[in-house]
């Protein structure tokens, strides 16, 4: 038995593959649970549950399920420190920023209680005599989320709420690095008044993925990782009939103007940089100085990252929680390493803490690399951790054209006091998430969040009105009633007259 059991039909139910993995606390090595890895027949147990309880969920009225949201809402609140409190054991962040995470995604299931008005189709009288034509909204059926380690509360809640508001079902798989929390989440909804069968966890490897792939009876599949399994992800999913939104990797640059508020940009490089460890899709793992200003921002910045503390998560003075995992850690190492190979200025030491059950130890402290060119593959590769690149650029046209000639298209931001040059820079950049004197820009939930290029594979972003139309289609429907029909059958094309 395993001690993260799958969740499916409102149900614990413990794996029999007898293949599973370890869950590792990432700030002492410790090994504190072993998650089961679902078989295909397991998998298939969670949809066909799913796929029952669909018809029945999809027929409820919207307030319904918006009362179910509302109810899960109150149960997040009073679950938040704990939510956090695991959140911070399996996947390391900072208590601090695992209570943010929470409230993160606690957010888009506040948007998801308006359903009965994100829903509202459109009519219109008349559009010949005696003719109306109308347009609703209604869901696909079951839909899954394959979600990533490194934020096991918020992603999810990017997906399901909407899916479920709009009355889809759903599978779950969560990373199978930090499982406990996917699990919580259905216990709650299922103490919030969801049906079982409505939402249902399974966890596993690539063979529960390519299983729900495959799986005849999911419609859409949501997904957030790494650029190379989105990208299979969306081939995979599209080719077997399915609609996806697969959200990729990123670099994120962060422009700093001449005339900027320096303290404010150090500071935000800071806490983009190096807050969950710089395990966020949207952490800024490059600097782009413009003009002189480069220096100063140095100057600034370097005495930040030497005094940057670091700890468990579960220390309240520290700023910065351990890697995920040792494979983590080895990975950011090997890009330093390779950062100083190829010219690259290392101006602060890495450091590296001796934790019990690793010989290399978990964390990584401030790396900060001066004049990192784009050829650079340190420049150019994904990587998990807080490893922050300076570069150089002569002008703002060169600034906005190094952002945009990048092959990711996720997230960037300009820090400057400039309004015009805010402006032009927001207007002309090619990035799908822009902030000014904001240095994370995720949008708040009732937008919606995407990048561009390939940090997103498919039309639709994630959440706020793009959420709903991706877990809805449409269904336009034109009638004319008896006292209208003329007599006798036509057999040329129907025209409005």
């Amino acid at each position: 038995m395993s001690d993260v059991q799958h969740f499916i039909n409102g149900k614990h139910v413990d794996g029999k593959s007898g293949r599973g993995g370890d869950v590792f606390n990432p700030a002492t090595g410790e090994k504190i649970r072993r998650v089961a890895f679902a078989t295909a027949a397991e998998i298939d147990a969670a949809v066909q549950a799913a796929k029952a309880a669909f018809p029945g969920w999809a027929a409820t009225p919207p307030l319904t399920r918006a009362r179910v949201m509302f109810k899960f809402v109150d149960l997040l609140h009073r679950e938040q420190d704990n939510l956090a409190r695991l959140i911070s054991e399996e996947h390391g962040k900072v208590f601090s920023d695992a209570q943010g995470e929470v409230t993160r995604g606690l957010e888009v299931v506040e948007f998801a209680c308006g359903i009965p008005h994100l829903m509202r189709g459109e009519f219109t009288e008349q559009v010949g005599r005696g003719i109306d034509s109308w347009s609703v909204r209604q869901p696909l059926g079951v839909c899954t989320g394959i979600t990533p380690f490194n934020f096991p509360i918020m992603v999810p809640m990017w997906m399901f709420p909407v899916a479920l508001a709009c009355g889809n079902t759903f599978v779950l798989k969560p990373s199978e690095r930090d499982p406990s929390a996917g699990v919580r989440i259905a216990e709650l909804l299922l103490e919030a008044g969801l049906p079982p069968g409505v939402f249902n966890t399974v966890h596993g490897d690539r063979e529960a993925v390519e299983t729900l792939l495959a799986h005849p009876d999911v419609a859409a599949v949501s997904f957030v990782g790494s650029t190379a399994i989105a990208s299979h992800i969306y081939a995979t999913a599209a080719q077997h009939g399915k609609r996806v939104q697969a959200l990729g990797g990123a670099k994120n640059h962060m422009v700093v103007m001449p005339d900027a508020d320096l303290n404010q940009a150090t500071d935000a490089l800071m806490g983009s940089a190096y807050g969950a460890a710089g395990e966020r899709c949207m952490a800024v793992s490059v600097a782009v100085a413009v003009g002189g200003v480069g220096d100063r921002l140095m100057d600034k910045l370097v005495p930040k990252v030497r005094a940057l503390k670091i700890g468990p998560g579960t220390d309240p003075e520290a700023e910065m929680g351990p890697l995920v995992t040792a494979q983590h850690l080895e990975r950011v190492h090997s890009y330093v390493d390779l950062g100083i190979e190829e010219g690259a200025k290392l101006v602060v030491d890495g450091r590296g803490l001796k934790l019990q059950g690793y010989e290399d130890g978990f964390f990584l402290g401030g790396c900060l690399f001066d004049e990192v060119t784009p050829d650079m593959r340190i420049y150019k590769e994904e990587i998990f951790g807080p490893v922050l690149s300076v570069v150089r650029v002569p002008d703002f046209d060169s600034a906005t054209k190094l952002v945009s000639d990048h092959e990711y298209g996720n997230g960037t931001a300009i820090f400057t006091r400039d309004g015009d040059a805010a402006r032009e820079f927001s207007s002309r950049v090619q990035i799908g998430m822009v902030g000014i004197n904001v240095p994370i820009p995720v949008p708040m939930a009732f937008h919606s969040f995407g990048g561009w290029k390939r940090s997103l594979f498919g039309d639709m972003a994630v959440y706020g009105s793009e959420g709903v139309r991706f877990y809805t289609k449409l269904k336009t429907v034109t009638a004319r009633w008896p006292t209208g029909i003329r007599a006798g059958a036509e057999y040329v094309m129907p025209t409005m007259r």
